[in-house]
């Protein structure tokens, strides 16, 4: 458990853990090349930590000193039947793309998880990959994982998703790589998309028009050195820190501003918030800047429509951050808050109303009537990281003290996370 007080003024540099999602994707498309595949930058989380871990038993080398992952790829179809259940941990990520690689291999195995995992909806990429021809099923019939995959040959679709998901389009376009035909997928609205930009990079052929993409069956993908960029969903927190604390001002060092991830940046600025981007790089597939924010009088904006699956991880603190703000802010279309590794609509809700705040829950979001001054509470995180960093960021602006419970599970994510709070504001913390 930690306890925070009120912060005064945040001052100082900083540099982000890399890129959840990208940090991933690496690994996986590593461990499928030809030849060695060298990471930079690599997330070391518990989650991240499960994909390798799921790698290596499937015969997979991987190095990891730190500083530096080394891949070295066993090909496409070069991956050894498990010797056991492959536990990817709190990792959805890790099961759903795994799941699309798996499903075209020619063995079977079972993935599973933690409680989190197995309570999160899997019948999402189960129909598509079935579509596709893989035996794919849910071992308690419920949905869930554990999942068991009996790999077969695989044909190409053209699937019409119902949601707006980098995980159910990912785990269809790397089933894709093995399927005898152009496999396509269309989304409500364009998700993240550093799988496309990372099959390219390796080597497979995609195209991309819109919220739909295709990728064409693969004979081999080949290794790459891979530099994985500021996760921007983790700095997030300080984004929020810095506009909500009077008299802040932070440099959060290279960060991604993925424009599939920027939604943070867009609703900063519909809020009337202080950024400014230096630095610039657009030459790599994945774009970067410097962020260098200072603390704003703040807005409240409506959140909704296509905007939501490029801030769908930030939306909690987005909220907390719309305590802060005059007038109200809203936040609709996002129910898929609710499936995550809690339900993040209602542990927001009930969180925020612990504080003083005048929020309410909604079918699929949120209503915040800003400008009214929280106080301290014990913050239950449901073992949810991004819970446990929002209402840490909450805490700082809170008048007296808050207790964040079970604050380990920041790990999952942002390992450190504290450690750098405190470097800003050591005042923060008893």
């Amino acid at each position: 458990m930690i306890r925070l007080q009120k912060a005064k003024a945040l001052k100082g540099e900083l540099t982000v853990p890399g890129d959840k999602s990208i940090s991933h994707r690496s690994v996986m498309f590593g461990a499928i090349a030809s030849g060695v595949t060298e990471i930079t930058g690599f997330l070391q989380g518990a989650d991240c930590l499960s994909t390798i871990r799921c790698f290596s038993q499937m015969g997979v080398p991987v190095e990891n000193d730190g500083s530096r992952v080394l891949v070295r790829g066993r090909g496409l179809r070069g991956l050894l039947p498990p010797a056991q259940v492959l536990d990817c941990g709190n990792s959805g990520t890790t099961v759903r793309l795994l799941s699309g690689i798996l499903s075209g291999q020619s063995f079977s195995s079972v993935l599973t998880g933690d409680a989190s995992i197995q309570k999160r909806p899997m019948n999402r990429i189960i129909r598509p990959l079935s579509q596709m021809g893989a035996d794919i099923s849910s071992v308690s019939g419920n949905g869930c994982a554990p999942l068991a995959i009996h790999g077969q040959p695989l044909r190409g679709i053209h699937y019409q998703s119902p949601v707006a998901s980098a995980q159910v389009k990912s785990a269809i376009l790397l089933a894709g790589l093995y399927a005898d035909g152009k496999t396509t997928v269309t989304e409500p609205a364009l998700s993240r998309n550093h799988t496309e930009l990372m099959l390219q990079y390796f080597g497979a052929r995609t195209e991309s028009c819109g919220a739909t993409v295709s990728v064409e069956p693969a004979q081999e993908l080949y290794g790459q050195k891979i530099s994985v960029p500021g996760d921007i969903s983790s700095a997030a927190y300080f984004i929020a820190a810095g506009l909500m604390i009077p008299g802040s001002e932070l440099l959060i060092r290279n960060v991604g501003i993925n424009p599939t991830r920027d939604g943070i940046l867009r609703v900063c600025r519909m809020m009337g918030a202080d950024i400014t981007l230096l630095n610039e790089n657009h030459e790599n597939a994945e774009p970067t800047a410097d962020l260098l924010v200072r603390s704003s009088s703040l807005k409240g904006t409506v959140i909704e429509g296509e905007l939501i699956p490029t801030l769908i991880d930030e939306l909690p603190v987005i909220a907390v951050m719309a305590c802060a703000a005059e007038g109200t802010t809203i936040i609709r279309d996002a129910a898929e808050l609710k499936v995550k590794e809690s339900n993040r609509i209602q542990a927001v809700a009930e969180n925020l109303a612990a504080m003083g705040a005048d929020a309410a829950e909604t079918e699929d979001g949120l209503i915040i009537r800003g400008g009214k001054p929280l106080h301290g509470a014990s913050i239950a995180c449901r073992a949810d990281h991004r819970i446990a960093m929002s209402f840490a960021v909450a805490a700082l602006w809170a008048d007296g003290e808050t207790v964040i419970e079970d604050s380990s599970c920041v790990n999952i994510s942002y390992p450190g996370f504290f450690r750098q709070l405190e470097q800003l504001e050591w005042s923060s913390f008893l």
